[in-house]
């Protein structure tokens, strides 16, 4: 893998990485085509991360559909796939691992419900980095937490690389893409998009009565969430850039929102711009 982009470089060419963990969907390929449109050679990974995932966790469960994904990837153009093993990554086990830590961001929403959560994908995006050496890579804004603590890693590390968000890929009737979306039973299903309803509803009140509410407006559409069958873990309002609570006379927001729906923990969330 190493040998063939030094040849690409040396040759003039950019690279374009997008690290995945498999089980791939339409949001994936738009990734690859995004990579696609901004250099002339794309390289994506698949790795199931054992690092990020906490006790009682879906990493043994987690979806593996190599051949699938194989498929998918080469009639995106994807010029190049690896696909390392444990052993590979972490020759002297998770324990012994060096880790990579971005303070602050990382211990907020997801990374709260999740302790180490973003530790691990922290630390297997910067193995990755350093692997692969791209010029650029690309990231879901799905993931608006994981883009956010990427963005920190990069430009605290000098790493020279350039992080693009690509929006989130959604089904007809809204649900955000997802490889855990496969967890959803039938009925679950068709409860499943109510989560962009109630962010959609967050966000149309934010632009009319601004954040003087806010909690109360947090509050309000959690407690909707539940009446549809959710579990909600959170959904909060916050500076966009920051991902800290928004406060009176912020202008770019971002909606957060996790809540668990069956075996299925669903992530989303809604960005909202108000006048200044």
């Amino acid at each position: 893998m190493q040998r063939q982009i030094r040849h690409w470089h040396r040759d003039g060419l950019t690279v374009a990485f997008v690290p995945t963990m498999g089980n791939l969907h339409r949001g994936h390929i738009t990734l690859i085509e995004a990579a696609r449109q901004r250099a002339d050679r794309v390289v994506a990974s698949i790795f199931v991360n054992p690092l990020q995932f906490g006790a009682g966790e879906d990493l043994d469960a987690y979806p593996r559909t190599l051949e699938e994904d194989q498929r998918q990837l080469a009639n995106a153009g994807c010029d190049l796939l690896f696909t390392p093993e444990v052993s590979l990554l972490y020759p002297k086990g998770l324990a012994a691992q060096t880790t990579v830590e971005v303070p602050g961001i990382s211990d907020l929403h997801c990374g709260a419900s999740r302790p180490g959560h973003f530790r691990g994908v922290a630390t297997v995006v910067c193995k990755l980095f350093n692997l692969v050496r791209p010029d650029l890579a690309c990231f879901g804004e799905k993931d608006f937490q994981q883009l956010a603590v990427i963005r920190a890693m990069v430009r605290d590390l000098n790493m020279g690389i350039e992080v693009v968000g690509v929006p989130t890929v959604r089904e007809a009737d809204g649900l955000a893409m997802s490889s855990r979306n496969g967890y959803l039973t039938a009925e679950q299903r068709v409860q499943a998009p109510a989560l962009k309803r109630a962010l959609d509803a967050l966000a149309h009140r934010l632009i009319t009565e601004g954040l003087a509410q806010r909690e109360e407006l947090e509050r309000s559409a959690m407690a909707t969430l539940a009446q549809e069958g959710f579990v909600p873990d959170f959904i909060r309002v916050c500076q966009a850039d920051t991902l800290a609570p928004a406060q009176p006379g912020d202008c770019r927001l971002v909606i957060l929102a996790a809540a668990q729906l069956g075996r299925a923990r669903l992530i989303d969330n809604q960005t909202v711009d108000l006048p200044g």
